[in-house]
């Protein structure tokens, strides 16, 4: 029983020790720095802090942005914007662009009012806001893509949704 009691008292003296691992720094004859576990000759020991972690939040505690609801806004006369639509490219339509570059054009009617904007988003991501309609996107990867249109007030807040196309990117690839 003593014999016991003494293997578990070694283990647990052995597991309280705290195992930590040195980082040696050392600089050979060309003047190249590296880092190493192993003492060597010249080498001088790393003084290294703590690890920061940081916890990330489960999948399913994490909400999906939805999109915002299709709201006519109104200009000072009380007209709502009618239509806000992609004139270019054309909602299914399939293309070639060999660098990736896609110009999207949009446009509304009535025209934009004062302060408002367009926001173009493409695969969910905002790839551009102005009032000129025009937006130059680079580097589109080849398949399908979802664009989507809005207007934004001066305080980038949504105030009316247009009409969503799909399209698809023809790039050159070295496997055909």
């Amino acid at each position: 029983m003593k014999a016991i009691s003494v293997s578990v008292a070694i283990l647990l003296m052995v597991a309280s020790v705290t195992v930590r691992a040195e980082v040696y720094r050392q600089t050979d004859s060309q003047g190249n720095v590296t880092f190493t576990d192993t003492p060597g000759k010249g080498a001088e020991a790393v003084k290294i802090g703590p690890v920061t972690t940081i916890k990330m939040p489960k999948l399913r505690d994490i909400k999906a942005p939805s999109a915002p609801e299709p709201q006519p806004a109104s200009d000072s006369t009380g007209t709502p914007y009618s239509k806000i639509r992609f004139t270019s490219p054309q909602d299914q339509q399939a293309f070639y662009s060999g660098n990736g570059n896609i110009e999207l054009q949009v446009t509304s009617t009535p025209p934009l009012q004062d302060g408002d904007r367009f926001e173009v988003m493409l695969d969910g991501q905002p790839v551009g806001q102005g009032q000129g309609g025009t937006f130059a996107v680079r580097n589109v990867f080849r398949g399908t893509h979802k664009a989507q249109v809005n207007v934004v007030d001066q305080k980038g807040r949504p105030v009316a949704t247009g009409e969503s196309i799909t399209f698809t990117v023809h790039r050159p690839s070295v496997l055909n």
